[in-house]
């Protein structure tokens, strides 16, 4: 049995292009402080950390090509702020963080808006589907390299005042993820309330450290003219300005969080944290690096630590090692939420979702993806072995995201009917900035770039070879299938021997009578005397409330018209889930005794019939390529048991097996 998923009618949404009125039920969030510390931590844990390692990486990319190092460090220091100032204040905190789907953000959110995942192949639609995967399997590119460069970074600073222990950066840094992995499983409600305080502390610590240098060399000040990065970039020469855009680019990587974690904090707390806060810092921690560099040209190796007097330098790498651990376990979390909504939306095999806080619906683990994704990042650290290298990793999914970005929510401002002038005045400003740095990444293409977009390339196609898979089965489904009328005459020629009790029968979809119960009725000639069909739909908004949870019909009405809703008999009932939800088969059959539309007796003694079927690939029938028929194969062998992910008790469950060619 496989999740329903029926197109719906995309909710109101508030897009850049021009103001609307909130959506009716829209989640609302006021900028309280206890929304912005959190956000601090979560939202904000990557892109404050990008100064361990952004401005160091654009200043050498400039000296390499012959710059002077003032100019070098004036040129890299104005490019950073501008980057920060267009594309994450502009672009994301002001417009992007208005595209909510009721109150949700992040890339699955805008694929439900756009209603694309019932595309059929061939059509323009279809072609968005892809283009949205592609963009949710980049977040797992990034969520792999995103906490190997940010904790080696951080782990490197004891190289500053002992470089004999470089050697043991790499193994140090190994230490720390492996702990970060093994303990996912417990949970970070406990740990994430540190998280905020931790990271104000970060972000009053850049600062602190920037000012003296600020003050000795105050000439970095010209550097908030944005013509001094223009006038360097168009001087230093096509190549040189490519990798000094593409080193640049690192400081608003984590920028794409803002939206993704929209649904966790609201967009006023993530805005009042960022230009009350964030902003402030990352702009005068910037100038403080390009100040030392000025002042001092040997400090190039690591700007940031040589800011430090040298009795602070093990005290900031404790403190550079938590806020990169709260970077990682951020992107971590991130990941297993876009896991989570792809499972719900079709567009992954179901797997084990375990929550680890009753009262945060946001605090999930998912074994498959967390050992898979630790796998992919301790790869990272041993391939490239330092932040200098992963730099050359770093980015090119990211642009390309932010590109994908800024491209559904120009259509999405489109599908709403605003004007289409302004529509692609304001983002087709945006995608042409987000092409140049991506153009600009591509140059690391063969420095490393090829990790985070091989890995993305491989969640991708699993992501598209699952949907297609799923849509070839569901067709050979309906085949077999029996009719409603068909099912309730041979009950009335042939009638079964009557059980007590209730049987409830899974299926993916809303009409026609279940292969299990057709099996059933066909080899034991027999049926309970109150049958439910049971459907789980997901809808394309992020919360259904319980009150609209079910829908109850009576089966072919037309030909059973002697039966009520509340005589024993056969019923179908349809549980609808937002893509943010966790279904539960239990709780949706006591909302629906709750509302009235079931007696309560239906509940007291109920046995769950799930189908189990194994798909055998077969060249004789149409569908996908055998070897991509096989890897759909072998993907629902190992997924989750339509049970256990939907809740059912272990106890109360009967499979029935089918054999299914596609």
């Amino acid at each position: 049995m496989s999740q329903a998923l029926p197109s719906a009618a995309a909710p109101a949404v508030d897009l850049p292009a021009a103001p609307v009125a909130r959506k009716p039920g829209a989640v609302r969030h006021g900028p309280g402080a206890a929304l912005m510390l959190g956000a601090l931590g979560v939202v904000y844990g990557d892109i404050g950390t990008s100064p361990l390692y952004a401005f160091k990486e654009a200043v050498k990319a400039a000296t390499a090509g012959g710059a002077s190092v003032p100019a070098a460090a004036t040129g890299a220091v104005s490019l950073i702020l501008w980057s920060l100032i267009l594309i994450v204040s502009l672009k994301y905190a002001v417009l992007i963080l208005r595209a909510d789907n009721r109150g949700e953000g992040g890339i699955v959110a805008m694929l439900a808006l756009l209603g694309a995942r019932q595309a059929r192949p061939g059509t323009g639609k279809a072609l968005l589907l892809v283009v949205g995967l592609v963009g949710a399997a980049l977040l797992y590119g990034d969520g792999a390299i995103t906490p190997a460069i940010s904790v080696l970074s951080a782990i490197e600073g004891v190289k500053v005042d002992a470089p004999a222990l470089g050697p043991y950066v790499v193994p140090i840094t190994l230490v720390i993820l492996v702990g970060l992995f093994l303990v996912q499983h417990k949970g970070v409600a406990a740990i994430g309330r540190v998280f905020g305080p931790v990271m104000l502390v970060w972000f009053v610590v850049l600062v602190l450290l920037a000012i003296p240098s600020i003050l000795r060399a105050p000439e970095i000040l010209a550097a908030a003219n944005p013509l001094r990065a223009v006038d360097f970039l168009v001087h230093a020469g096509w190549h040189v300005s490519f990798l000094m855009l593409g080193a640049a680019f690192l400081a608003v990587t984590g920028g794409e969080a803002m939206y993704a974690d929209l649904g966790h904090f609201g967009a006023p707390a993530i805005r009042f944290a960022w230009f009350g806060l964030v902003l402030p810092a990352l702009l005068i921690h910037y100038c403080g690096q390009g100040a030392l560099i000025i002042a001092d040209p040997g400090a190039i190796e690591n700007p940031f630590y040589r800011l430090a007097p040298d009795w602070a330098h093990y005290p900031l790498v404790a403190l550079a090692m938590m806020a990169t651990v709260i970077a990682s376990q951020a992107v971590i979390s991130g990941v297993y939420s876009l896991t989570q909504q792809s499972i719900q939306l079709g567009f992954m095999p179901m797997m084990r979702v375990v929550h680890t806080d009753r009262d945060e619906r946001g605090q999930i683990y998912v074994p498959a993806v967390n050992w898979l994704l630790a796998a992919a990042t301790l790869t990272a650290v041993v391939v490239f072995g330092s932040s200098d290298a992963l730099a050359g990793a770093y980015g090119i999914a990211v642009s390309a995201l932010m590109g994908i970005t800024t491209l559904l929510a120009a259509l999405i401002a489109l599908r709403w009917g605003y004007n289409p002038i302004l529509v692609f005045a304001v983002n087709g400003a945006f995608l042409t900035l987000d092409a140049v740095f991506f153009a600009a990444n591509s140059v690391k293409l063969f420095e490393g770039g090829w990790f985070p977009l091989l890995l993305a390339a491989a969640v991708a196609f699993l992501m598209l070879t699952w949907m297609t898979g799923n849509r070839v089965l569901e067709s050979v489904r309906q085949t077999m299938r029996m009719s409603e009328a068909t099912f309730l005459a041979r009950l009335t020629s042939h009638p079964p021997v009557t059980l007590p009790g209730t049987a409830a029968f899974l299926t993916a979809a809303t009409d026609g009578i279940p292969m299990a119960l057709g099996r059933l009725l066909e080899r034991s000639r027999c049926l309970h005397e109150r049958i439910l069909l049971i459907t789980v739909v997901y809808e394309e908004e992020p919360v259904i409330c319980a009150a609209e949870r079910a829908q109850v019909t009576l089966v072919a009405q037309g030909i059973r018209k002697a039966i009520s809703k509340y005589t024993p008999g056969m019923e179908r009932v349809v549980l609808r889930y937002g893509f943010m939800q966790t279904a539960s088969i239990p709780e949706g059959l006591r909302c629906a005794v709750a509302s009235g539309l079931l007696p309560p007796e239906y509940l007291e003694d109920i046995t769950y019939f799930v189908g189990h079927e194994v798909v055998i690939p077969s060249p004789t029938h149409p569908g996908m390529a055998p070897w991509r028929e096989a890897m759909f194969s072998f993907m629902k062998r190992n997924a989750e048991r339509t049970g256990a992910h939907f809740g059912l008790p272990t106890r109360q469950i009967v499979e029935v097996g089918t054999e299914i060619e596609i």
